[in-house]
């Protein structure tokens, strides 16, 4: 087994006088047509719990879009696409399986069976932590560094999944070294803090199956249907990952701060995918925990 550290104007006044009608439109000309469809499709679409599909506000367009993966049947296609006209989204077909991202091997493993990555060491005052998926910690109490389960790492703090999906799992072996850093297959990098992403963001994510792979921000507030349940408020990247890459942190690597910890996706690392992330601001604020 690899050994890795465990891981930002102007007024101007107006020179006639306006009636009273006018300044009160004037001071608060309510939400605009872009703004007021955007609520309406979030409103339609929030009722899709459909495993294998997501949706998110495209940035670039101002367009919401509905995917559909794979899994989804030739059955369910009329109402997803009735759906998505009735929201004013596009429906589009994302190859792959939309899953979150667990299976058996290394990295850290739950007493229950599975294996996940270290998204980021943390610290609620002098107790250490680190956090991942939620799915992950859903798994089992214990974690450990092997495979064997003979080095034990914590035990399960807090768990939040689907809705959220993230995990904290509390250090207990002093042994353990717990590093502010990223792995970076081979290497590491110090994790300066945490980080908003951004749309065009260049980003990269660490995972135990497939290591560094790096990529850009899509979009942001995304939701994600699977078959466990809706989670909600993800970023979208174009970085690829396999299952056992869950719960390893997205980072910027210009300045090592982390933004989120994987939570699943589509495709893989040969043709390519689509994955999402928890923002680590939220899990940070949900324990009241620091990182660095």
């Amino acid at each position: 087994m690899r050994r890795s550290p465990l891981v930002a104007t102007v007024a101007a006044a107006l020179l006639v006088a306006l009636s009273p009608a006018a300044r009160a439109s004037s001071a608060d000309p309510g939400p605009g047509p872009a703004a007021v469809a955007a609520d309406r499709a979030a409103a339609v679409l929030a009722e899709v719990r459909t495993p294998g599909t997501a949706w998110v506000v495209e940035p670039t367009t101002g367009r919401t879009t509905l995917t559909v993966d794979d899994t989804v049947g030739a059955s369910a296609l009329p109402a997803l696409r009735a759906t998505a006209a009735r929201a004013g989204a596009v429906l589009r077909h994302e190859p792959g399986r939309l899953t979150t991202l667990i299976a058996a091997g290394q990295a850290i493993y739950a007493g229950g069976g599975g294996r996940c990555s270290l998204g980021a060491n943390v610290r609620q005052g002098t107790t250490a932590y680190f956090v991942t998926a939620g799915h992950c910690t859903a798994v089992g109490t214990s974690w450990y560094a092997d495979s064997a389960q003979g080095t034990l790492l914590g035990s399960r703090a807090g768990s939040s999944f689907p809705g959220n999906d993230y995990g904290v799992v509390r250090y207990t072996n002093t042994a353990i070294p717990h590093p502010s850093a990223i792995y970076t297959y081979p290497g590491t990098i110090t994790a300066t803090g945490a980080g908003n992403a951004y749309v065009g963001q260049r980003v990269c994510r660490s995972g135990s199956t497939t290591g560094v792979r790096c990529g850009s921000v899509t979009a942001l507030n995304a939701t994600v249907n699977y078959a466990e349940g809706s989670v909600s408020g993800l970023i979208r990247t174009n970085i690829c990952a396999e299952p056992g890459d869950s719960g390893g942190p997205l980072y910027d690597p210009a300045t090592g701060r982390i933004l989120g910890v994987l939570s699943g996706g589509s495709g893989n690392c040969t043709s390519g995918g689509t994955t999402y992330y928890q923002p680590i601001g939220e899990i940070l604020a949900a324990y009241g925990l620091t990182l660095p």
